[in-house]
């Protein structure tokens, strides 16, 4: 990570007893002494979701994910917001700070167009299309991926010509374009948003993601 922590050897740790004299830096970015911190209200999320941070543009728009050390680098340089917080906290010798789940960037980021144009994977063709054929719309075990014009014909391995087919239809299909074999994708292929590699990158998501992603 190019940027430590404004606090030295910040660890995540059980919350000390009560009585500690430390300032907490809450979701709301102010500090208090650290007794009576509110509850957020949601049980102990999976250490593996918890491990990831989930990044929200200015704009309210997931961008990313990232470490949890991460975050509370942008939170502490005044360069995000915390918006959600984990179970747990994170103790320096001078601060406690919330755990961070869900952060908002203070400024707003432009993303380049194609910088979702990432390499082409099977996992992520299915998580795009919801793990659902693209020809009959059942959610099959074992889906493959599909050329819906296929190489032989002229198709390019690209986005926009990739679906998530079962391996029947996929067979029926075989080498013929979509209107020679009637059976045209239910919805028309293009490269994924952010959240598509926001999901891939942590399976088991939060439930306080879920709102910002469904959103998006």
């Amino acid at each position: 990570m190019a940027e430590e922590l404004a606090d030295p050897e910040v660890v995540d740790r059980p919350r000390p007893g009560a009585g500690t004299a430390r300032g907490r830096v809450g979701a709301n970015g102010h500090r208090s002494n650290g007794a009576g911190r509110p509850s957020n209200g949601a049980g102990p999320a999976p250490r593996a979701a918890s491990t990831r941070v989930l990044v929200l543009n200015a704009s309210y728009e997931p961008i990313n994910v990232c470490t949890v050390r991460r975050a509370a680098v942008l939170v502490l340089k005044a360069r995000a917001e915390m918006l959600e917080k984990g179970d747990g906290a994170l103790h320096s010798e001078r601060l406690d700070l919330d755990r961070p789940c869900v952060i908002r960037l203070v400024r707003y980021v432009r993303i380049p167009r194609d910088v979702h144009r990432r390499k082409i994977t099977r996992k992520a063709v299915l998580a795009r299309d919801a793990y659902t054929c693209q020809y009959c719309g059942r959610e099959a075990a074992g889906l493959t991926v599909d050329h819906v014009i296929p190489r032989s014909k002229g198709g390019r391995s690209v986005w926009e010509n990739i679906v998530a087919s079962c391996a029947p239809c996929n067979r029926k299909k075989g080498n013929r374009l979509p209107r020679e074999a009637a059976m045209h994708p239910a919805n028309s292929p293009r490269a994924p948003g952010p959240t598509v590699f926001i999901r891939i990158a942590a399976p088991r998501v939060p439930h306080a993601w879920e709102p910002y992603l469904l959103a998006a």
